[in-house]
């Protein structure tokens, strides 16, 4: 998924005609939920920040940003998305989590909502369809699912002597089918596959905690915010292949006046 895609689509949510606009104040406001933490991706939100400036958007001249992060605490995601839909932002931008694009969407049925992901956003229960999205929500998937059992086949590549593999599925909505994906790629290496679930920080440690208990030698983390905090934070990791998620950045359309 490309930054620049993202961002097309994110000023073109500015544009919307919706009534909740008409109450916004003179210096938009974009709202960014994300599920993760602000460390692990400051380099993708500069790169946010540089597409908006590339375009005409200039943090504090004529737009703000309000940042909101969870830090893998997906319980904490309604109730930021229901404080960006009382600050009346004009656009909530809801980049490479399922979760707060569905929280988003929960908390306004009239403030624009962009979202990036890599799944199925009609079968997440995001939009109607993918040529029809719908109310007032859109955005960009690189349906990437359907790659985990080839990620599972490369990391074989890579460790042709390991046996003992497993998953690590991170706050999906999809995590049943990315499980069948990857069991598939297992059968296809004539490996078998564990698989570990997790929500928390708390649960990411505990998962970690059995991983190294049980001897995995091998793993494959899901696509999502916490993939890029745990590669950051787990360096002796050395074998897992993580899909860190980017935030692309793009051209919008140049401000009025």
């Amino acid at each position: 998924m490309k930054r620049r895609e993202f961002i097309t689509v994110l000023g073109g949510a500015f544009g919307w005609p919706l009534a909740a606009r008409a109450q916004q104040p003179a210096l938009p406001v974009v709202g960014f939920l994300y599920e993760g933490s602000p460390k692990p991706i400051a380099h993708l939100v500069a790169a946010f920040r540089e597409g908006l400036m590339e375009t005409g958007y200039v943090e504090g001249q004529n737009v703000a940003i309000e940042f909101r992060w969870a830090h893998n605490e997906i319980d904490r995601l309604p109730e930021l998305a229901a404080d960006l839909a009382r600050r009346r932002v004009a656009v909530v931008a809801a980049p490479g989590s399922t979760q707060a694009a569905l929280a988003a969407k929960a908390a306004t049925t009239s403030i624009p909502i962009v979202f990036s992901m890599g799944g199925d956003p009609v079968q997440a229960g995001l939009v109607a369809s993918l040529n029809r999205p719908g109310g007032n929500i859109t955005g960009i998937s690189s349906m990437n699912r359907e790659l985990s059992s080839k990620r599972l086949g490369l990391l074989h590549e890579l460790m042709p002597k390991a046996e003992r593999f497993a998953v690590l599925v991170i706050n999906t909505s999809f995590r049943e089918l990315l499980v069948q994906d990857v069991q598939a790629g297992a059968s296809t290496i004539g490996r078998q596959i564990e698989v570990f679930y997790a929500s928390t920080n708390r649960d990411i440690a505990a998962a970690f905690a059995s991983i190294v208990q049980k001897g995995i030698e091998a793993l494959v983390l899901t696509p999502g915010p916490c993939s890029t905090t745990i590669a950051c934070n787990l360096p002796r990791w050395q074998h897992a292949i993580c899909c860190p998620r980017s935030i692309p950045r793009a051209s919008l359309p140049k401000p009025a006046g």
